[in-house]
């Protein structure tokens, strides 16, 4: 841990760029994820194919794509950001799915008896109801990004990453340690700060003050 207390500045720094590459990844990722669970929740037959395209993309050992990506897209964050787009593609469409489909349909003919327009129970009705496990999704896909993202390091995208691959490459153990304990509280905080927000979602549909 020594090293970890003697280099604060610089982990923190390569800290922030794993922070942005994973943020901007769950952006674009929830982007492309929320339109493409609405269509499959409509149009049901979609489900199994798309489902299935997303399943083996995320079996896809990330290395493998990183390397993939880089005669198209050269070294650095972008193809970084796309890969870990495409890693969180199935955890959030399948949990955004399962959300839409477990609304009860009896709630949105009764939206849709008072008058509301398809806009209005998509924002009023749906997305609330849904919204709990579109953020289990989130949280999910958050986890692995930030897990994903240190093999980033190999393409030269920044982040936590370079102090395991640095540290693996000099046998420096006291590198490899802090940024294995520095990604692994990473994960943890992300996922108690954002289970935070998915309680806070569920209690609201309970109808709990707290």
């Amino acid at each position: 841990m020594t090293y970890l207390v003697t280099h604060l500045p610089e982990v923190g720094e390569l800290l922030v760029q794993h922070l942005r590459m994973t943020a901007i990844a769950l952006g674009l990722g929830l982007m492309i994820a929320i339109p493409v669970g609405v269509l499959i929740a409509r149009v049901r037959w979609l489900q199994g194919p798309v489902l299935a395209v997303l399943g083996v993309v995320y079996t896809i050992p990330s290395l493998s794509l990183f390397v993939l990506l880089i005669p198209l897209f050269g070294l650095g964050l972008t193809p970084a950001v796309i890969a870990l787009v495409a890693y969180t593609q199935l955890l959030l469409v399948r949990n955004w799915l399962e959300g839409l489909l477990g609304i009860d349909p009896v709630v949105v003919e009764a939206a849709r008896g008072m008058g509301m327009s398809y806009l209005q129970r998509f924002w009023q009705v749906e997305l609330p109801l849904a919204l709990p496990l579109l953020l289990a999704g989130i949280r999910l896909a958050a986890v692995s990004a930030i897990g994903i993202g240190t093999i980033a390091a190999y393409i030269n995208a920044g982040g936590l990453g370079e102090l395991l691959f640095e540290g693996v490459i000099t046998a420096n153990p006291q590198k490899i340690l802090a940024g294995a304990v520095t990604v692994s509280l990473l994960a943890v905080g992300i996922n108690y700060f954002l289970r935070y927000f998915e309680r806070r979602a569920e209690i609201a549909i309970r109808g709990e003050s707290r």
